[in-house]
Parts: structure tokens; sequence; C-alpha cells
């Protein structure tokens, strides 16, 4: 039985990843393994960034689907932020069933959805 559950993002420039995530999420790895690991906690999810040992790792994976969702209380405060830190939302904010969002990019290429409740 799984006992806990988080997210890890397997990348080879770690510090530029740890960097972004620390500035974004506005707080510091609360765990790190310099050049090896670092994890943030956010709300009860923890994730993970961890440079693999060698680069297997990258040759046995394939694009996905998956995307990292951060929901917010004010979109265009994420957008101000996401700008701030080089990472500004190529597109425009899309209106959804659910609320709002934009995509955006950390600096690996995984996708972040920013969201905001109706």
């Amino acid at each position: 039985m799984v006992s806990e559950l988080w997210v890890t993002l397997a990348t080879e420039n770690l510090g530029a990843l740890q960097a972004f995530y620390s500035r974004l999420l506005q707080t510091q790895a609360e765990r790190e393994i310099p050049g090896v690991y670092a994890e943030f906690v956010v709300r009860g999810l923890r994730l993970g960034l961890f440079q693999p040992r060698d680069r297997q790792e990258f040759r046995a994976s394939t694009p996905g689907a998956m995307s990292l969702c951060l929901e917010v209380e004010d979109i265009h405060q994420a957008i101000a932020l996401l700008s701030k830190i080089g990472s500004p939302p190529p597109g425009s904010i899309q209106t959804a069933s659910h609320g709002q969002e934009i995509y955006a990019y950390d600096p690996d290429g995984n996708r972040l959805i920013v969201h905001q409740n109706l």
C-alpha cells in the first residue's frame, strides 16, 4: 500500500531549476543534497528535483502529457511573478468552465498550468 506520494522532476540543470522553483513558490527547499536533490513542500505536496547519476534516465523517458498545476488566488500576480523570474507565459489567459488558466514553462520546459478558480 502507498504511504506517501510526491512529484519529482529529473533535470540536468538542478541549480537553475531549484532557483526557479524557489522564486516561483516563494520558499526555500526544505530538504537538500547539494548537486543531487532539492525538495519543496507546499500545502502538503512535495516537489522533488533531482539530478540523475547518469543520462540513462533521460534516454529511457519519453515526453509525456504530465503538467504541474498551480492554483493561485490572483492569476495576474502569478503572471507578473513568472515574468519577473524570467519565464513569462507565452500565451494569453484562457477562460474555462472551472476558471481561468494560462500555461507557462520552467527552465527545463516542463509545462505549468497556472489556474485561478472563478
